[in-house]
């Protein structure tokens, strides 16, 4: 789970939006932006795909082309393109990390700036075979097929040994020069602002403010920013067995402190996460990822027990807003209050690691 204040319409707003969508236009629109590298080829079959929460997601077959499949991102018809949404902003970075060798992503092929807000715009992308499975999600995804355990280390390994060679890249480096740079404590403030619009229970406003207190309080020194993905775990890389074949879903991509990227995945290992029921998560313990995100570094990682407090403090600020969320749109059940209930013990989890 990755989110930001302005998330677009949401999951379920997204399923209504591909559900309008001209799936005819949409296919058409991909024919005409490939005809320009593949002259002559078919598009057949468009159809959309599960998941995503800020753009729509389809793929399609191809004939008369080096590839038989592809995938259309397309920001959802009738909003503005901006911020997570702006998908022609996602495949600018797909195509600076194409020239890095040791981050694997899939290739782009075309895109179509469109006419938004009405002709949304779009791009073309590989179709990357293989599964995206999330050990900590396994109990709110019954059907996901858990790997072998050697498999999820492996992934898990060389996934953070993918993140060291993606942070040794600057904006500027990959040519992505003019993207704002996020700093720790605009981190901090991001998240405070969220979690201000949210109706908290008294004790997990003090709990908050707690935390907020101590962020304030024990800011380690900066670091040079660099680009990162905001969302890096196994549940956004497609794999196959033991390897991790590519990294997606670069919608919330930044440029900012590269220890952000590497907490949150440890907190994607971490058994005692309260934003899910898991205690057995089936990876690599968080400090071995750390270990291992070191040695690929060649360098120790100062101050990162600050740094997982704030991306605690952070998941407590996306299971705040997606429940206000929730609630506008009147929804209820058993998740929704889980996921209430799980802001206060992540604020917790949070102070557990935060200096007082």
């Amino acid at each position: 789970m990755s989110a930001a204040p302005d998330r677009g319409p949401g999951l379920r707003g997204i399923a209504d939006l591909r559900g309008i969508a001209d799936l005819r236009d949409t296919e058409r629109r991909t024919r005409a932006a490939l005809a320009g590298i593949w002259p002559g080829c078919d598009v057949h079959g468009l159809r959309p795909l599960p998941g995503g929460a800020s753009s729509l997601t389809f793929v399609t077959e191809v004939a008369g082309a080096p590839a038989d499949r592809v995938v259309v991102k397309m920001a959802p018809p009738g909003l503005p393109p901006v911020r997570n949404r702006d998908v022609l902003r996602q495949a600018r970075v797909l195509r600076a990390l194409a020239e890095v060798p040791e981050v694997d992503v899939p290739a782009i092929y075309a895109s179509d700036a469109g006419d938004p807000p009405g002709m949304p715009p779009l791009f073309v992308m590989e179709y990357v075979e293989g599964e995206s499975y999330e050990p900590l999600l396994t109990t709110l995804d019954p059907g996901a097929v858990r790997p072998a355990d050697d498999d999820v280390e492996r992934r898990a390994r060389s996934a953070v040994r993918m993140l060291a060679a993606l942070h040794r890249h600057d904006a500027a480096g990959l040519g992505l020069a003019g993207e704002p740079e996020m700093s720790l404590a605009d981190e901090c403030a991001k998240w405070a602002r969220a979690l201000a619009t949210c109706s908290l229970d008294d004790e997990s406003a003090r709990l908050e403010a707690e935390c907020r207190r101590r962020l304030a309080r024990g800011k380690p020194a900066p670091v040079p920013p660099v680009v990162l993905h905001g969302d890096w775990r196994l549940g956004n890389m497609q794999c196959a067995g033991a390897q991790v074949r590519a990294v997606i879903d670069w919608e919330i991509w930044s440029v900012g402190d590269p220890r952000t990227d590497l907490a949150w995945m440890m907190m994607w290992a971490s058994p005692g996460n309260p934003g899910t029921g898991v205690r057995d998560t089936f990876m690599p313990a968080p400090r071995r990822l750390q270990a291992w995100y070191e040695a690929a570094a060649g360098e120790a990682v100062a101050d990162l027990d600050w740094v997982q407090g704030l991306i605690r403090y952070k998941s407590a600020a996306v299971a705040a807003l997606l429940v206000k969320n929730a609630g506008k749109r009147g929804e209820a059940g058993d998740q929704l209050e889980r996921r209430r209930r799980s802001i206060r013990g992540t604020l917790e989890w949070a102070l557990q690691v935060l200096p007082a």
